[in-house]
């Protein structure tokens, strides 16, 4: 089926730059947008926040502080103690 479609300048900019960025024509991106829309096909998953709302993966913790519990002698650090010749 053939249709018009009258844009927002905003949404024709984006839609533009989107399918210069990615290849693929306007038209196939507006294809699978309203597809998805829809719901003929899956969403697709393009970043982690995608993951975490579909429920596929948990938010990241935040690091934690970690405090040393090994003193090393002065002048040596930790990539001295992976150098060694003891090692096989």
């Amino acid at each position: 089926m053939a249709t018009n479609l009258r844009l927002r300048p905003e949404a024709e900019q984006a839609l533009r730059e989107r399918s210069e960025k990615t290849g693929r024509s306007q038209q196939d991106l507006i294809r699978l947008a309203l597809d998805e829309y829809l719901g003929l096909t899956p969403p697709r998953i393009e970043t982690l926040d995608d993951l975490v709302a579909s429920g596929i993966a948990k938010a990241p913790r935040p690091l934690r502080a970690v405090t040393s519990s090994v003193k090393l002698p002065s002048g040596v650090n930790s990539l001295d103690l992976l150098d060694r010749d003891d090692r096989f």
